[in-house]
Formats: C-alpha cells, sequence, structure tokens
C-alpha cells in the first residue's frame, strides 16, 4: 500500500513539512507532503478488505482516507488443508479445509481415488453468549469448513492429494504421510501446547504469540526431514479469543506441516472457557468462542459435540487425550471415560502410555493466578497411578518442565543419568510413578520461572520457545527438548520397560 497525507502539522509522523505557503512563478501555492509505503501481510479471508488512515490513535482515531474495497481473485478458493487421524489403523485419515463456497468439494488422492467433502459452517448464533467479541465486533464469517476421508491407505505410507473442484480452484498436488499402525515397532511424534501465531508484517492485533514463527519454521524443518509420523498440540491453538478472522491466519501458519502428516489436538482454555457456558473455569478466554470454532476446524475422533476428549493409537503408543476444561470430577461422564480408557489399554500392541490435556498437574511457576488446580489433580491423578502411566504431558504454562517420577508431590523415583549425561527413568517390571512434562513454550510469550524454586519433584526447567520430540520402540521412550531457534537439544531423557 502507498499513501501520501498533506497536513500543517508540523509533528505529525515527526515528518516537519507541512504546509510552506510558498508561492510560484504561476501564483499557485507550492505544497510539500509526507510520503511512504507500507507492505501488508494477508491471507484470503474471503471478504473485502479496506485500508484506513487516520490519526488519533486507537483511543480517538479520526479517519483520514479510506480506500476502495479490495476483493480477493477468488474468494472461493479452498485452502489451509490440515489432516487427523480417524483411527489407529493408519489406513483412513480425515482432511479438513476451508473454502468460501458452501457446495460439497473432493479430495482426489493416491492416483485416482477420491472423496467428495462433508461441509459445515458456524453463525453469530452458535457462539455461547449473547455479548461477547465472537459474536459482535470479533466475528468473521468463517465460510465453510469442508472434510474428506482419505480411506484405503497403507500405514507408514506416503502419498499425494489435491484438493478442491473445477468451479473454484484445486490446491496444488500435496505430499502427506500416514502414521504407523497401533502394534507397529516404533514411531516418532513432535509435541507442544500454547502456539497461536504472530504476524509476518510489522502489522498489530490483540494478541501476539511472539515465538510461533521461529517454532514453525523448525517444525517445517522436521516433517521436511521425513522422520516425523505425526504432531501433537495440546491446547492454546490459534489465540483468536473471539476475533474469527485470526482462525484463518493461524490456519495458513500451520499449513505447511499440518498438511503433510496427522496433526492431533487438545482443546484449552482459550478454545472453550467462557461464563455460564459450562466450562469448568469461569473466565472469558475463549472470548465467547466456547469450542465451536475449535471443533470445526479441528475434527478430532471424539465422541460428540462438546465432548473433546478421545484416545487413538500409534505404533508403541497409546494416547489419551482429555478436556481439562470440561467436568473431570469423580463419576463424570469425562471422568468414567477416563477411567475406562486407561484401563482399557493393551500394554502388549502399545505398552507406552502417554497422558495429556491443557492445563498440568505440576507447575513451578509463580503467578497472580494458580497455574494448577488442586481438585483437578485430586480427582484424576489416581487415574494415572492406577494404570501406570508413563509420561504425562501438558501445556498452559508457557514454559518448559520435567518432574522426577511423581505422585502426590513425592518423587517415587528420580532418574539416573547414563554414561553420556542423559536421564534415564527404570520401568523395568518396577513401575513407581508417572514423569510430567509441560510443553507450553510453543509460542505465547514465555512465563519466567521464580528465582528460586524448592519442589523437589521439579528437575528442570527452562524458558524458551521450543517444541519437543518423542520417539518410541517398545522398549524405549526418548523424549527431547528443541529450541526453535538455534536448533539446540536443550532437555534429554528416556524411559525404559521391559515388553513380552
Amino acid at each position: 500500500m502507498q499513501a501520501q497525507y498533506l497536513s500543517n502539522d508540523p509533528s505529525y509522523l515527526n515528518c516537519n513539512k507541512q504546509e510552506c505557503k510558498l508561492y510560484g512563478e504561476d501564483n499557485n501555492c507550492s505544497i510539500q507532503t509526507c510520503s511512504g509505503s507500507v507492505t501488508f501481510h494477508f491471507v484470503n479471508i474471503r471478504t473485502e478488505l479496506e485500508f484506513v488512515f487516520f490519526t488519533g490513535g486507537f483511543d480517538t482515531p479520526c479517519i483520514l482516507k479510506r480506500s476502495q474495497p479490495i476483493g480477493f481473485a477468488n474468494p472461493n478458493q479452498p485452502l489451509y488443508g490440515h489432516l487427523s487421524s480417524v483411527d489407529s489403523t493408519g489406513t483412513t485419515m480425515k482432511l479438513t479445509w476451508v473454502s468460501g463456497d458452501g457446495k460439497p468439494q473432493q479430495v482426489q488422492y493416491a492416483d485416482g481415488n477420491s472423496a467428495t467433502s462433508v461441509v459445515t459452517t458456524f453463525k453469530p448464533h452458535d457462539m455461547c453468549s449473547d455479548l461477547s467479541p465472537a459474536k459482535d465486533f470479533g466475528w468473521h464469517d468463517p465460510g465453510y469448513i469442508h472434510s474428506a476421508i482419505i480411506s484405503g491407505l497403507q500405514p507408514s505410507s506416503s502419498y499425494f492429494y489435491k484438493y478442491g473442484s473445477d468451479s473454484v480452484g484445486w490446491s496444488k498436488d500435496i505430499k502427506f504421510s500416514t502414521p504407523p499402525a497401533a502394534g507397529a515397532s516404533e514411531t516418532t511424534f513432535l509435541a507442544y501446547g500454547d502456539m497461536g501465531k504472530a504476524p509476518i508484517d510489522q502489522s498489530v492485533e490483540h494478541y501476539i504469540q511472539p515465538g510461533s514463527r521461529s517454532v514453525v519454521e523448525a517444525l517445517t524443518d522436521e516433517v521436511a526431514a521425513g522422520n516425523i509420523d505425526s504432531i501433537l498440540h495440546i491446547g492454546d491453538i490459534s489465540y483468536a479469543t473471539g476475533f474469527l478472522v485470526e482462525w484463518d491466519f493461524f490456519l495458513n501458519l500451520i499449513t505447511p506441516v499440518a498438511g503433510q502428516l496427522s496433526y492431533m489436538t487438545a482443546i484449552g482454555n482459550h478454545e472453550r472457557d467462557y461464563p455460564d457456558s459450562g466450562s469448568v473455569y469461569v473466565t472469558p478466554d475463549s472470548g465467547g468462542e466456547c469450542g465451536v470454532a475449535y471443533e470445526s476446524y479441528f475434527q478430532m475422533p471424539t465422541s460428540a459435540k462438546d465432548k473433546p476428549w478421545y484416545s487413538f493409537e500409534q505404533a508403541t503408543v497409546h494416547f489419551t487425550v482429555i478436556s481439562t476444561e470440561h467436568d473431570w470430577s469423580q463419576n463424570s461422564e469425562q471422568y468414567n471415560w477416563i477411567k475406562s480408557d486407561l484401563a482399557s489399554v493393551d500394554r502388549t500392541r502399545t505398552p507406552w502410555l502417554i497422558f495429556t490435556g491443557h492445563r498440568p498437574m505440576y507447575s513451578s511457576q509463580d503467578s497472580i493466578l494458580p497455574s494448577v488446580d488442586s481438585d483437578f489433580v485430586e480427582s484424576v491423578e489416581p487415574l494415572l497411578m492406577e494404570n501406570k502411566v508413563d509420561l504425562a504431558l501438558f501445556g498452559h504454562v508457557h514454559n518448559y518442565e520435567r518432574t522426577c517420577a511423581v505422585y502426590k508431590n513425592q518423587c517415587k523415583e528420580m532418574p539416573i543419568k547414563d554414561s553420556n549425561g542423559v536421564d534415564s527413568y527404570n520401568n523395568n517390571g518396577n513401575y513407581t510413578a508417572p514423569v510430567h512434562v509441560v510443553i507450553g513454550m510453543a509460542g505465547f510469550t514465555l512465563d519466567i520461572f521464580p528465582s528460586q524454586v524448592d519442589n523437589v519433584w521439579s528437575l528442570e526447567r527452562i524458558s524458551e520457545f521450543g517444541y519437543t520430540k518423542v520417539h518410541a520402540t517398545k522398549e524405549k521412550l526418548s523424549f527431547e527438548f528443541v529450541n526453535s531457534k538455534t536448533r539446540e537439544v536443550r532437555d534429554s531423557f528416556y524411559i525404559t520397560k521391559e515388553t513380552n
């Protein structure tokens, strides 16, 4: 965009080029001007844009000039395709994308196969409050969300797909990989929480997550290397919080990785919580979205709407994914599901049991609001112990923290350093307790640990942006925390166990 402004205000934009009131030979006034250009980055949000030039700041804006409406060449363009697992076979996946057109479209894949999309959307009346950003000044039409099942695949295999239609256009051909089936010998996945997005240009929005871009760049390199089977994002997904256009910007950010492999998610407070909406925590953190946008864009294999808990298996790992924002108290629907799911795991097929949700059970973070809900811990932690959960992953707190094998604030086992100085936990027939790791360092402004931490269970504390990488065979689960800027492994450990 280019703009030019004529003013008699010598301090405006520190330009000091006011109207000089000098007259030339033709007796016409000679005007000096301030001018410049600004480059903006936009994604296709399906509606017309206007540029508004104003003074007075955000508190007392005075519009000086506005552009004519500027439209996108193809507002119906199919965009932001991202994959998720439907089951644990590695043979079926779901592709979800966005378009301005509500007619069914197709995904074409694997040399001649195709599937027709199921189309959904949401409207202001679907938001959960009569007074909220999502229903009022933050509302933006999401267009139409398309999803299609890609079936007949082989696990741990690569294919190509494209999506769209002849009338609205097609995406480019995209290479994707299926995850290994449950019971396979090994798997590698990436995990993190609290990512969000940040502008490419110098624009300002209501919520910016400064680490998100460097993390996605690192994830892109990891996926390009060809060794990653899936990604797990455990809550606080886009931080749109009722400003719905920001979902488009987030989807645009993650598509380079989420379009190539299974991108599995858990719900967080910034997707679900709002007063009088049924969330456990009575906060306005979702901006009135109450999970509607999240569940539309990220269609996980849950049992029903607004019951965003589920499980899936991948090679040697069983993942139990819960919602910390829905009722988890004893004998609640979710509690009974957690109890049943953990008890049903076949440890001969998937020897590793990973439990994950958004809010942590252990955190050394010291802030105005408590990072840990003691009621949540009291209700759910015994289930982890009873069912011998190996690893518990959480977000919400914006840093990295690893514990000993811990239960009820007591270390049941301390790791032993191997010959390379790497911490090792031994679950070879003498299970003691889960290892907890907070991994909420993927984008949101980092939380700094207090200068003194007295929690004996807290072994590693790092306030840096990054992601985690997990490799699991039948007998060993290896874990790394990687700084996204330096690509340095900042913490690592492994757990071993004997299997038959």
